[in-house]
């Protein structure tokens, strides 16, 4: 059974940073890619970032491209986000996910999803 367990949310001024991980198991890391997805009231899910586990490519939106950086630790079976220069903008629950896939930035790509963690960035 795929498991994804998120922390590390919490509130902090806009300039500042967080850095969320995301414990997996039941996790196929070779074949299986991660995603950061985030959601705020009223808006639709939206992809963030992604990593696969067997190359280690990345891709980001073009939104926080440069300002966060997703990575893994393999002894861990944890995934990274790292959230620098944060804007109120970026306010929203975050959720890690993960699929059988290579990467992806679509939602409906993915099968498994955390429970979220909130993130709110204050002005």
């Amino acid at each position: 059974q795929v498991q994804l367990v998120e922390s590390g949310g919490g509130l902090v001024q806009g300039g500042g940073s967080l850095r969320l991980s995301c414990a997996a198991s039941g996790v196929t890391f070779s074949i299986f890619a991660m995603g950061w997805f985030r959601q705020a009231p009223g808006k639709e899910r939206e992809f963030v970032a992604a990593i696969n586990w067997s190359g280690g490519s990345t891709f980001y939106a073009d939104s926080v491209k440069g300002r966060f950086s997703i990575s893994r630790d393999s002894t861990k079976n944890t995934v990274y986000l790292q959230m620098n220069s944060l804007k109120p903008e970026d306010t929203a629950v975050y959720y890690c996910a993960t699929g059988p896939l290579n990467i992806a930035t679509a939602t409906a790509s993915y099968k498994y999803w955390g429970q979220g963690a909130q993130v709110t960035v204050s002005s």
